[in-house]
């Protein structure tokens, strides 16, 4: 059996630091009503000039070094996004120009919102499984601040710019044992950016019914983890960290509290960077591997969900 394991991590964030009272000075807000309602403290703003691949591009090579790879055995580049620096080519093929790969390399985009990079880690696996790939860059980066109305206090205190990685290799040991994937376009327009390319208009900000994308998401990711645990001979027991979406205190703790999940295993950031949507989950693994937290042989749960409402699942063994 041919199985697919994360040999490093790797992680960046913006210099620039937004703290909840600049926001008070911006819209009708206050870092007592921010922190109690979303649990965020802060985000990192990407500079005006900092684009997508710039950010993944310093996650990418962290990552690579944390693995202890060469970068030209770097068979396959998936680039979990929702904000590329052009509409073509992909962010994956600048970031293999930027790195430097050879043209052996395969380089794609994959576009689920917030659940971008669970759907990324489910396509490494499935590469590695049928041999297609052996040594594979996945990079989740947003820079959601350059899709942010921020005169609307509904979205403007939650979003936040960074980009994370982690380079998955064969192994022949148990890493990722199960991923599950969902979709349903019906929720689109709870959280969206309703303008685009063929569709243009004058709202190319995201736009989001905060109440009901919270409903969706803390039952959904409930279901997702007794789901993605089948056949595996496995329990929520075993899980040693849950590592999700970085997207609000509440439903990190609400989520918690429905699997029976002290909040002591679960890794949360969200105080630190806000919603980094596809760079949230990477972001997180990493902080939690440097700092010890997170050490070889810990059984992970990894979710999330995003626009579309898009959402899944992966559970590994780091």
């Amino acid at each position: 059996m041919i199985y697919a394991g994360i040999a490093g991590t790797g992680s960046y964030l913006p210099e620039r630091v937004m703290l909840n009272a600049e926001l008070e000075e911006m819209v009708e807000t206050s870092d007592d009503w921010i922190q109690s309602r979303t649990g965020i403290k802060q985000r990192h703003i990407a500079r005006d000039d900092e684009s997508t691949c710039d950010m993944g591009l310093v996650a990418a090579a962290n990552a690579i070094a944390s693995a202890g790879v060469d970068k030209n055995d770097i068979d396959l580049i998936i680039f979990a996004t929702s904000t590329p620096d052009q509409t073509f080519p992909s962010t994956a093929c600048l970031l293999q120009r930027e790195l430097g790969i050879s043209n052996n390399c395969m380089a794609f985009d994959v576009q689920a919102v917030c659940a971008g990079f669970v759907y990324a880690l489910n396509i490494a696996n499935n590469f590695v499984k049928t041999g297609a790939a052996k040594c594979i860059l996945v990079v989740g980066a947003d820079c959601l601040s350059k899709i942010v109305d921020w005169t609307d206090r509904s979205t403007c205190i939650l979003f936040g710019d960074g980009a994370g990685a982690v380079v998955v290799t064969a192994q022949d040991q148990p890493g990722i044992y199960n991923s599950v994937l969902h979709a349903n376009g019906n929720y689109a327009n709870l959280l969206q950016v309703p303008s685009g390319v063929s569709r243009p208009g004058n709202k190319p900000y995201i736009e989001m019914t905060g109440s009901e994308v919270f409903k969706f998401a803390v039952n959904s990711m409930e279901s997702i983890v007794d789901e993605v645990l089948t056949d595996t001979g496995l329990e929520q027991a075993d899980i040693d960290w849950l590592v999700p979406h970085q997207a609000n205190k509440r439903i990190l703790s609400a989520t918690a509290k429905k699997l029976s999940l002290p909040v002591e295993k679960v890794v949360i950031t969200v105080q630190d960077h806000g919603n980094t949507s596809a760079a949230s989950i990477p972001l997180a693994l990493d902080v939690a591997v440097n700092d010890g937290r997170i050490q070889r042989g810990h059984l992970l749960m990894m979710e999330a969900i995003g626009g579309g409402f898009a959402w899944g699942a992966v559970l590994l063994r780091y």
